[in-house]
């Protein structure tokens, strides 16, 4: 496949994910009753805002979805469609997780190789990478005064952007920006599906706690010494010249 032939491939994705975005965006707005501007307003920052967050950052040119207008169109297709039919049911929870954790990797990929295009480094390309995936639907929540999704409590998500845009910096660093596309976008949207399904999530602040780690490992030990005792726990206690003795206790 020629690198025009990727390009176009890759737009087609990209251009597909912006309109499942914009219409999770539209689902949303229909739970919170909003009126069609609602509805724009939401699947413009789910489809669009992580792309946007990054061109305003990268300061080079104007923001691709204002230059193409294939973006905002798609977008407020997206809006359009949630907004006059109810998109919901069995097909559309099987549907949307593969076209979410595609636009995902796509996405992370894109940012990353952008910020190496303009002549930015790794970290900056791994970063923008990542706000280019999860930028739109954090930005959807916090204007709707919740805390983002990708925050914690969900499967991985931020992490498969790391991740794919990872891959995309490493490739290009050795010669192969049309290999870590690909490979990028596969990594990042496979990691995405495997953590849905295997319902991986990263611990939280109190999974660390050492008042929490460390008694953990105590009662560990006194489950294997029980074990080896046979079901009996021991204790020791001081006979009068000083020396221990174990002493059974049923």
């Amino acid at each position: 496949m020629g690198h025009g032939e990727l390009s176009e491939l890759f737009r087609a994705l990209d251009l597909t994910g912006v309109f499942a975005n914009a219409l999770l965006g539209g689902l949303i707005a229909r739970q919170e009753r909003l009126d069609p501007i609602g509805f724009a307003t939401l699947a413009v920052l789910s489809g669009l805002g992580g792309g946007l967050i990054r061109d305003v950052l990268l300061q080079h040119g104007p923001p691709a979805a204002l230059t193409d207008y294939a973006y905002l169109l798609t977008a407020f297709a997206g809006a359009a469609v949630s907004f006059a039919v109810r998109v919901e049911g069995p097909v559309w929870d099987r549907i949307w997780p593969v076209i979410d954790a595609v636009a995902l990797g796509t996405w992370a990929a894109a940012g990353a190789q952008k910020t190496l295009t303009v002549g930015l480094g790794w970290l900056p390309a791994i970063f923008l990478g990542t706000i280019t995936a999860v930028g739109g639907g954090a930005v959807r929540d916090v204007v709707l005064r919740r805390v983002p999704g990708v925050l914690g409590g969900n499967t991985l998500y931020a992490t498969c952007a790391i991740a794919g845009s990872g891959v995309l910096v490493i490739l290009s660093d050795h010669g192969h920006p049309t290999d870590g596309l690909v490979l990028a976008t596969v990594v990042g949207a496979g990691l995405c599906l495997l953590a849905r399904w295997r319902g991986w999530i990263l611990p939280g602040a109190d999974a660390w706690s050492p008042t929490r780690v460390v008694p953990a490992r105590y009662r560990d030990r006194i489950r294997r010494r029980t074990a080896r005792h046979g079901g009996r726990q021991l204790h020791r206690r001081t006979t009068s010249d000083d020396r221990t003795e174990p002493k059974e206790r049923p």
